[in-house]
């Protein structure tokens, strides 16, 4: 039976992407630097200080990680902190809600740095509904290594086996799989470029998705 559910935050809980997507492309600008479609794509569920390790060897940039990071990090503060129109994602709150009404634990595993988690958190009041926050920052490599979802269902104290991850990304969904964990791929509007040939079920919809049909669902 399943006893967790490990939420990633940005595609699946909320959509900051376009926010991401602003800061990352405005510092760019600012570097210089052409970072194609296709190279942004392949960041997705990756962790800042990864994204910026790979395009300060790629680009030879002469700021630190630590800088990069930063500067990046003050850019999306400024628009999520002035973006008015900024939602969970439709149905998921729904889920949560009738996940932890029924007793399954749920842990947010995501490649955000822990100041952005609490933030959006923060604004859409979501703490009271996960007993644990794992984020990418504390790993020296992000999705799709396994790392965070092995700390997310160790600090649940629930074995793999009896965890449920929901990803939208193609790195997410491998770093699920690595860890043996049973994975539902959300295939919504806002993906782009992401292969979900690796979920165990794939879904368009949260309303596709109950405290029944997650609780008896075969685990790995």
């Amino acid at each position: 039976m399943i006893k967790t559910v490990i939420f990633d935050m940005d595609g699946v809980i909320i959509d900051t992407e376009p926010v991401h997507n602003y800061a990352f492309n405005a510092h760019f600008k600012q570097l210089n630097i052409d970072v194609s479609p296709e190279l942004y794509a392949s960041f997705i569920g990756n962790s800042t200080k990864n994204i910026f390790e790979r395009l300060r060897v790629q680009f030879n940039l002469a700021d630190d990680v630590d800088t990069l990071v930063e500067t990046k990090r003050n850019l999306f503060n400024d628009a999520f902190d002035n973006k008015e129109d900024l939602y969970l994602l439709d149905g998921v709150e729904d889920l949560i809600t009738d996940l932890h009404n029924n007793g399954i634990q749920l842990v947010l595993a995501s490649s955000s740095a822990t100041i952005t988690i609490n933030r959006i958190f923060h604004r859409f009041g979501l703490h009271k509904y996960f007993t644990h926050i794992v984020s990418g920052e504390d790993f020296p490599k992000s999705k799709p290594h396994p790392a965070i979802f092995l700390k997310a269902a160790e600090l649940a104290q629930t074995p793999v086996e009896n965890c449920i991850v929901i990803e939208d990304s193609t790195n997410g969904i491998m770093a699920a799989k690595a860890a043996g964990i049973y994975c539902i791929g959300y295939d919504s509007f806002h993906s782009k470029m992401q292969d979900y040939s690796l979920a165990d079920m794939v879904i368009t919809d949260f309303k596709e998705l109950s405290f029944e049909k997650i609780a008896n669902m075969k685990s790995q």
